[in-house]
């Protein structure tokens, strides 16, 4: 077993994060918010800018030989074990239409995997926060992930069940399962896992920075996180499901058909 992750450590994140959360507050739902679109067609505003650069500021001045991989800007290649991954605003698209469901999220990995999970839903006052070894916080609270064993009586989420981005087969099979299926998506749809709220989320493909954190958010929550094939590699335009793990292997199966 992995050694529990530093909680001087974990404090100054959970620390670094809510301010960083906090802080886009500042532009949400303001009628003069400024929206530029970045090359790959998403779109980013001040707020993710902002935060991110206030994150990467506080590791600098706290971990200097850290490596620190964010979504708005270039790799800082640190000489420790180390990483930091940032993703500023997850759900840019529910943020700049004043949807209070974006989250802000930060993750680091160590020479063990996965160390510190934060997932923060600013605009709605909610946290779910967690170390390796530590457990996961909701709001003070320890968090747990439900007790449902059949996907009929599941509800599935994800960031969209739209094509071309889910595949036929298996966007069939989930729709098809008797599960409830609903599209809370991004960060907040892990959340929503971690807490017990729901019973799976799954999307076919993410970036590092929009998964990162979860890797250790949804174990410590009790539950389960691996990509669409029962892996654990953190890459690029992997698709993963986080579920309560009562109904995982099931969904991997109905996935890989």
């Amino acid at each position: 077993m992995n050694p529990p992750v530093e909680k001087d450590l974990f404090s100054f994140a959970c620390h670094v994060a809510q301010e960083a959360a906090q802080l886009t507050l500042n532009w949400f739902q303001k009628v003069d918010l400024q929206i530029d679109i970045k090359a790959d067609g998403t779109e980013v505003t001040d707020a993710d800018l902002s935060a991110e650069e206030f994150i990467r500021t506080a590791i600098g001045k706290e971990c200097p030989e850290d490596t620190v991989v964010g979504e708005e800007d270039s790799t800082t290649t640190g000489t420790s074990s180390r990483r930091w991954i940032i993703d500023p605003i997850d759900g840019t698209a529910s943020f700049v239409r004043g949807v209070p469901l974006y989250s802000s999220l930060l993750a680091m990995f160590d020479e063990y995997g996965p160390a510190i999970g934060l997932i923060h839903l600013p605009a709605l006052g909610q946290s779910l926060l967690a170390g390796r070894g530590l457990g996961a916080i909701n709001n003070g609270k320890p968090a747990r992930i439900s007790s449902i064993k059949s996907i009929p009586e599941s509800c599935i989420s994800s960031s969209s069940f739209d094509q071309p981005w889910w595949p036929d087969k298996p966007l069939r099979s989930i729709l098809n399962s008797g599960a409830k299926t609903r599209t809370w998506g991004d960060g907040y749809g892990y959340f929503l896992v971690g807490t017990g709220r729901i019973e799976a989320m799954i999307d076919p493909s993410l970036y590092t920075y929009d998964i990162a954190p979860m890797l250790t958010v949804i174990p410590e929550c009790g539950g389960t996180i691996t990509t669409w094939d029962g892996g654990e590699i953190l890459e690029d335009k992997k698709g993963w499901v986080a579920t309560n793990g009562q109904i995982h292997e099931e969904l991997l199966t109905m996935l890989s058909s």
